[in-house]
């Protein structure tokens, strides 16, 4: 998932100069795809039962590597859009099953062995930002889209076993969430689509910011060093989660991120730029999987496929929020993005407020209770 979304990124600068593709046209097949997520998203949330298919997880890597790999046979701009949203579709799905998987059929397993499946992603955009820059001295656009769908298809075969989450038990009037639990999770669905915001704009510009003024490696080497650093922090962030509130986690990891987006508005050296992509690849993934195990954690109903909708909406409102800014270039958009995920962290202070660290049967939330003032501090 994690190529067959994110391989656009590197490959759209090799489109704009051999395959003529406009700064405009690549900007609207981003939003196609974006827009795809959230259709995939918001079809895990109005059929639940596609969440726990194997059929729907197959058919959806399938067709992410057969997307990739059509990418190269035309030259129409509308079909590109086209396949950047059935790619957009099929990436919500595997996401939405494989996270409902693991954090079903791992609840009672260490926190940190999901995280190092979500930390998959984070491995995605490194190998994609290898790839092209491997092919690029060598090849075209189309080898570099032939080559990510190769790949695609062999790790689409590694993960071809993965079982989805089981059907659901019978559950009395008991273990339906409360109206208190309705607030938390509310304040927690405010936070992820703030987040949804904010991370499309620096997913996007990134590297584009960076790329101006400096070294011709630095733009396509930080997104190398986004993704590396995206590849443990998933399980990083988890392992704390054992120790720490997960509120005050996500509190923690938004703060850093927002820190991390606004560096290279603020100072255009290499070692901000470098320091940047880490702080963003190492906390982007690691608040997802915050916010969906909090979700989990709440027993909300179908909460990975509602916050998963909640955030590709933002993703989608994202570009468009900050394209007025785009004129000046990137720093503004970058510090609005980092304004954005501020906003993020304020939601996620509200949930910290009374937060139900121990619900009935979940042991993956082992909070200290030696000392009241330490279920709560981040």
């Amino acid at each position: 998932m994690g190529i067959g979304r994110f391989v656009y990124t590197p490959v759209l600068p090799l489109m704009h100069a051999q395959a003529g593709l406009s700064a405009g046209a690549g900007a609207n097949l981003a939003t196609a795809n974006y827009a795809g997520y959230l259709v995939g998203a918001l079809a895990g949330t109005l059929a639940p039962a596609l969440v726990r298919s194997r059929t729907v997880l197959r058919g959806s890597l399938l067709l992410l590597a057969a997307t990739l790999a059509a990418m190269p046979l035309t030259h129409s701009t509308a079909v590109w859009a086209a396949l950047r949203l059935l790619a957009g579709v099929a990436s919500a799905l595997v996401f939405v099953v494989a996270a409902a998987s693991l954090l079903h059929h791992l609840r009672d397993h260490p926190a940190h062995l999901p995280g190092w499946a979500f930390g998959g992603v984070g491995a995605g955009i490194a190998l994609s930002g290898l790839l092209v820059l491997a092919l690029r001295s060598v090849a075209d656009w189309r080898a570099a889209w032939w080559a990510a769908a190769a790949l695609t298809g062999v790790l689409a075969a590694a993960s071809w076993r993965l079982r989805p989450e089981d059907a659901p038990a019978a559950t009395g009037t008991g273990d339906r969430p409360g109206a208190r639990t309705h607030r938390w999770f509310g304040a927690l669905f405010v936070s992820y689509f703030l987040e949804g915001v904010g991370y499309i704009v620096a997913g996007t510009f990134l590297v584009a910011a960076i790329g101006q003024g400096s070294p011709g490696w630095l733009g396509s080497g930080a997104w190398v060093l986004v993704g590396l650093a995206a590849v443990p922090s998933s399980a990083l962030w988890a392992r704390l989660g054992r120790r720490w509130s997960r509120p005050g986690l996500l509190l923690t990891a938004l703060t850093i991120q927002a820190a991390g987006i606004a560096l290279p508005a603020l100072t255009g050296s290499t070692a901000a730029a470098l320091a940047s992509a880490v702080l963003f690849g190492a906390t982007f993934l690691g608040v997802s999987t915050l916010a969906l195990a909090t979700g989990a954690h709440l027993r909300f109903p179908r909460s990975v496929a509602l916050l998963t909708a909640g955030y590709s909406v933002g993703q989608i409102l994202g570009p468009p929020v900050v394209a007025p800014l785009l004129r000046h270039g990137y720093h503004q958009a970058l510090l609005l993005a980092a304004l954005l995920v501020l906003a993020a962290a304020v939601a996620a202070a509200v949930l910290r407020i009374g937060f139900p660290h121990h619900m009935g049967g979940d042991h993956t939330v082992r909070v200290r209770q030696r000392q009241p003032a330490e279920a709560t501090r981040p």
